[in-house]
């Protein structure tokens, strides 16, 4: 195995930068995309559960269909910088047109948001499978792969919590403007505004960030291009026939029940806890005040804790994976993130106390850092063992899978929310309309407790369920060690260049 390090400091700050405001974009649309079309715009949940079950179709197709156009790009400037430059600004227009909530009738405004929700899948996936097939080309060894990943999914976790950050605090700064304004606003205007100033920072912010990438990072890997002979499997097919991988994919979108934790954290602030004053007696703008604050608080409050689960996780991975099989790492972490979602839900059961069930929420949050790191890490021993065996590298679809679980669990996680709404029979006009706004409390219980299960034992499922495709994934150890050990030496033999 090679020791040699090709990453300078310099260029993997770039790297975690970059990272960091990638994660701000993504985490605006994953956590808040759902709770804006239902309660805000109010469309009708058949409605976005078609869209984002529909959209993830496309993305099936459109995901691993970017992979190969990059893999097969031979720009002057790399095969992945190009397009994320490319991608840069369109991501950022249309995320803010995707928070701008236009005047137009219900018809209008669901075909408008269904161009700009499927339009942004689209644009982000040019970026996305880009970004993340970076490490491939960074550097040739293994470890230090490895290293760029975890480390940079620390800065993306970093990067995922600033919406969190700016949804408490413009949730403040809007129930203060509510309060103190000498004319009554309406609680979907509130609602609206919110949502576009913190599109507005995220964007702006984040699109900075993320243009990082384009000056800091350096493709320096370039394997030769080695055309297909009849008789030789496709990209795709090369895909499907490696286990290993296939078995990655798979405990990835077992896995999707992780993304209820941070889509499904908003629902239970409107539905299932009310934290603040007695709404009692209060006037109209005094009470809609309380709950915007209460909306924001606890949504903060809940998300802290899965953050801490989450990044305390992601923080120690550099030196876990230098220890630990990836597949021991995900298996224990999520066998333990299991018992900790069902502490959970019977904590919540009973008590229906907020307070008493954030310990074991960033317990049971452990497993998405470890899952969020490792699966990139894993793909790319992957991608390792198939040009061993095949002689093809596919960096670039390799990230497009990565993409595609990614977007899928996103859409498992917002259908789920949905179907919820919908056997629920939750109207959200009756909750959040012009004149009137309801806290969780005035919330039938079993309402209130399906809410809830989205975030406890639901994810915890996943957990286990994601666990036992690691079971028969056998890339590690000595294996794993002798396997880069021969790519390393027909690397040599087939004239792979490594530029310093």
């Amino acid at each position: 195995m090679e020791n040699k390090k090709y990453v300078p400091k310099k260029e993997l700050t770039a790297f975690c930068v970059a990272g960091m405001g990638q994660g701000m974009i993504y985490a605006l649309m994953s956590s808040y995309i759902s709770d804006y079309y239902l309660n805000v715009l109010q469309l009708s949940p058949i409605f976005v559960l078609l869209l984002m079950l529909l959209a993830r179709i496309w993305d099936a197709i459109n995901d691993p269909l970017m992979g190969i156009i990059v893999d097969r790009s031979n720009g002057k400037k790399g095969k992945m910088i190009p397009f994320i430059r490319f991608a840069l600004l369109p991501i950022a227009i249309v995320t803010f047109l995707m928070y701008l909530s236009p005047s137009l009738s219900p018809v209008q405004l669901m075909v408008y948001s269904a161009i700009v929700y499927v339009l942004w899948g689209m644009i982000y996936t040019v970026g996305d499978v880009s970004f993340w097939g970076l490490p491939n080309v960074m550097t040739p060894n293994s470890e230090e792969r490895s290293s760029v990943i975890s480390i940079s999914k620390i800065f993306n976790s970093i990067g995922s919590a600033v919406p969190e950050v700016l949804f408490l605090v413009v949730g403040f700064i809007i129930a203060a403007w509510v309060e103190n304004s000498p004319e009554a606003i309406d609680p979907l205007t509130v609602q609206k505004r919110k949502y576009l100033l913190m599109a507005v920072i995220t964007v702006g912010l984040g699109s900075i960030l993320y243009s990082r990438v384009c000056t800091g990072v350096s493709e320096r890997v370039k394997i030769p291009a080695k055309k297909r002979q009849p008789g030789e499997p496709s990209q795709l097919t090369r895909i499907f026939k490696c286990k290993p991988l296939v078995l990655v994919l798979l405990m990835g979108v077992l896995s999707s029940g992780r993304y209820m934790i941070g889509a499904a954290a908003i629902h239970v602030a409107r539905y299932s806890f009310y934290i603040g004053p007695e709404l009692a007696g209060l006037s109209e703008a005094a009470r809609t005040a309380a709950i915007e604050q209460s909306v924001s608080s606890v949504k903060t409050i809940f998300q802290i804790g899965s953050i801490v689960g989450l990044f305390g996780a992601t923080l120690f991975m550099p030196k876990l994976m230098k220890k630990f099989d990836y597949k021991k790492l995900v298996i224990v972490s999520c066998l333990a993130g299991f018992c900790a979602s069902l502490v959970t839900t019977l904590v919540g059961w009973f008590t229906m106390n907020l307070y008493a069930c954030i310990p074991f929420v960033i317990i049971a949050c452990i497993p998405l850092g470890v899952i969020n790191t490792v699966c990139y890490a894993m793909i790319c021993d992957c991608l390792d063992y198939m040009e061993l065996k095949t002689g093809f590298r596919d960096n670039a679809l390799g990230a497009a899978c990565q993409g595609f679980i990614n977007k899928i669990g996103n859409a498992f996680a917002t259908s789920g929310i949905v179907i919820t709404y919908m056997l629920m029979d939750i109207d959200p006009a009756k909750m959040l309309s012009a004149t009137n706004v309801v806290a969780a409390t005035d919330v039938d219980t079993s309402i209130r407790f399906a809410m809830f299960a989205l975030v406890s034992i639901v994810p915890g499922v996943s957990m286990l369920l994601c666990s036992i495709p690691m079971f028969f994934y056998d890339i590690a150890g000595d294996k794993k060690k002798k396997m880069l050990d021969e790519l390393a030496s027909k690397r040599k033999e087939v004239g792979v260049i490594v530029e310093s």
